[in-house]
């Protein structure tokens, strides 16, 4: 036997994984690397992939560790190896007991029952089939940046949804309070059925642009919770605000303008839709002043759209069979003051809430999502 030399098999990491790594750490998402190699060959990618070693585990010692003592070593350690699909099952479970959100990355047979237990399991298109029937998501283009690109995105859809839902809370909440006053003294309805009905419309289309909406690029630096105590708090405190005004508007109507039944309902549908739809542009982001952060395009449009209906409607005649009439040219200077007034209180409340009630965090609970 003749040596004539060594036959050597690689397969080396993505160009594309180096960053593709960093912009994930930067992004809050904390990595965990699950591999069947030995620790020799996992330490070596990790070397070349730029990717800090907090602490090895090998697989021989998972089973050695009872559960709970398991949840503190995943705390820990960053880099398991010679793990089997059980033990990486085990490393899972461990770190969803911590109440993180864990998505799990793989492309063999080994890697679907893993895929199943994470939040979120997650495959390439050249996997093989039980692979990607297991996975939640399939990536289609070959770089690791997608998960990143993903994750990304996945926070601008959760940013603008709860634009959405704190507008609707606080909203709603604040017309039902006003409700709930005007029929202590009121021996009419404050508005009519058919002009609350025509309100929610258009107030509704001027929201459905909000998933087009920018999102502050510090808001998708840190991953997000749903905190439902968060959105409560928020109701609680910008409703009653919006009702303020309302009340004003009630007042000035009655004591100023001696106003008739339909003068009063048109002027509250007025000013019920305008405030409660510019008030999106405070809402929508946390930086103050508010016109620090700039709209999307389409939201900006949709509002502006809808106050300058709430203002034509009751001069057109759409207006008959609503049963508005033509409120005085006065009615729209002090609408003016108004508006003005509520959104810059409304901003006052806002940097109190953000700076007092949750403690000086701008952000909603982070996920340590891994």
């Amino acid at each position: 036997m003749t040596f004539l030399g060594f036959v050597a098999f690689i397969d080396p990491p993505k160009e594309s994984a180096r960053e593709s790594l960093q912009l994930l750490a930067k992004g809050g998402v904390q990595l965990r690397v699950l591999t069947g190699d030995n620790e020799l060959v996992t330490r070596n990618v990790c070397n070349q992939l730029g990717f800090r070693i907090t602490d090895l585990v090998p697989g021989e010692e998972i089973d050695q560790i009872h559960d709970d003592a398991l949840s503190r070593v995943v705390e820990q350690a960053n880099v398991f190896v010679r793990v089997t699909p059980g033990q990486k099952d085990r490393i899972i479970r461990a770190l969803r007991h911590h109440g993180h959100v864990v998505g799990f990355l793989g492309d063999g047979i080994n890697d679907a029952p893993s895929m199943k237990t994470a939040d979120i399991g997650i495959s390439v298109d050249n996997a093989v089939d039980v692979a990607k029937e297991s996975a939640d998501i399939i990536m289609l283009r070959k770089s690791l940046r997608v998960l990143h690109d993903g994750v990304v995105e996945g926070r601008k859809t959760f940013a603008n949804t709860m634009k959405y839902v704190m507008m609707g809370t606080s909203s709603s909440f604040g017309n039902m309070f006003s409700v709930a006053g005007a029929s202590l003294f009121l021996p009419f309805l404050p508005m009519l059925p058919t002009q609350i009905l025509l309100n929610n419309l258009l107030y509704e289309f001027s929201q459905s642009t909000i998933p087009t909406d920018s999102v502050d690029h510090e808001y998708v630096e840190k991953p997000k919770r749903w905190d439902v105590s968060f959105v409560r708090r928020f109701m609680l405190l910008f409703g009653p605000v919006s009702s303020i005004f309302d009340f004003l508007t009630f007042f000035i109507m009655l004591f100023l303008f001696m106003a008739s039944e339909a003068l009063f309902q048109t002027a509250w549908f007025i000013e019920s839709l305008c405030t409660q739809t510019l008030v999106i542009f405070v809402i929508r982001t946390r930086r103050t002043p508010f016109y620090g952060s700039r709209p999307g395009r389409l939201v900006t449009l949709s509002s502006l759209g809808v106050v300058g209906a709430a203002l034509i409607i009751p001069f057109t005649a759409l207006g008959v069979p609503f049963r508005f009439v033509q409120p005085p040219f006065v009615f729209f200077m002090i609408l003016l003051a108004l508006i003005g007034a509520y959104l810059v209180l409304v901003e006052i409340v806002k940097k109190w809430f953000y700076s007092k009630a949750l403690g000086g965090n701008k952000s909603a609970a982070p996920s340590n999502a891994q």
